[in-house]
């Protein structure tokens, strides 16, 4: 609706316009009515005129305006006629019907699994088994494989005089000799106090002339040879540590003597690694 003001003699008239507002300069003694400008909607140019005032909003728009009824349309398509590959051949026979809820297919289709399942954890138990059924037999036999080797029994008749032999005994040697009656006395004779590990040799033997060690060098673990050295008892190769007969460090880098095993005589069998009974 149009707004009109009177000022004195000029009338200014403000309306509706794409342009900048400008006075009306009229006569005062012949006002002239402002009528409004009616849009007939009925025809195609009047909504064309209409959208376009619509559209413009001052000095700021362009003056290129789009041509015909603005409006938003699109158009959609669609067709049915596109066809889908079967793969009805690889599916398992209780997923082919596409109607059949899947709770009631469950234990059809998951039967191979579960048999999998069944059959790995199946060989998992039984190995194992296997795996503590072996472990409980290798302790067992580990244990009596110990009590063998706990005690062995040595027939003094197969040790002539002035030679001496190696046995097996937990796995370490022992040296086993028959003395004769010069390594005695001469074993007897040493002056204990000249010795690095002090030991008479009534102590390292029940009888003179038997001699039992452990044949296995007290410096670095290493085999000594029997019958040789400089005090013809036993020699370590390794770093040269000379004992006697009495298995008693006399030269050399060992710190200690011969290590004696517990052994005891019955009749003529030695038994190593039994204690005498008292």
């Amino acid at each position: 609706m149009s707004l009109t003001r009177q000022a004195a003699s000029v009338k200014t008239v403000v309306g509706r316009s794409t342009r900048a507002i400008a006075p009306l300069s009229v006569s005062s003694s012949h006002p002239a009515n402002v009528v409004d400008s009616k849009i007939d909607y009925k025809t195609v140019d009047s909504i064309q005129k209409s959208a376009e005032q619509a559209t413009k909003h001052g000095l700021f728009v362009s003056g290129l305006q789009v041509k015909g009824v603005n409006v938003t349309s699109r158009r959609l398509a669609s067709t049915y006629d596109v066809s889908y590959p079967n793969f009805d051949e690889y599916r398992r026979k209780s997923t082919l019907d596409t109607k059949v809820a899947s709770r009631d297919t469950e234990p059809e289709r998951l039967g191979i699994q579960r048999a999998i399942k069944g059959v790995a954890f199946g060989s998992f138990g039984l190995w194992g088994a296997k795996e503590g059924v072996q472990t409980l037999l290798y302790a067992k036999s580990m244990s009596m494989a110990t009590r063998a080797l706990a005690a062995i029994e040595i027939s003094m008749n197969d040790i002539p005089e002035g030679t001496t032999k190696t046995y097996e005994w937990r796995t370490r040697p022992v040296f086993v000799r028959h003395r004769t009656k010069a390594e005695i006395a001469r074993e007897k004779a040493v002056n204990v106090a000249e010795l690095r590990d002090p030991e008479t040799d009534e102590v390292r033997v029940k009888r003179d002339e038997w001699s039992v060690v452990i044949g296995v060098c007290t410096h670095l673990g290493c085999a000594p040879i029997a019958g040789a050295g400089d005090f013809l008892g036993y020699y370590c190769p390794c770093h040269g540590s000379h004992y006697d007969a009495s298995g008693r460090i006399r030269k050399g880098p060992a710190p200690r003597n011969l290590d004696v095993p517990p052994y005891v005589f019955k009749g003529d069998t030695i038994v190593v690694g039994e204690e005498e009974k008292k």
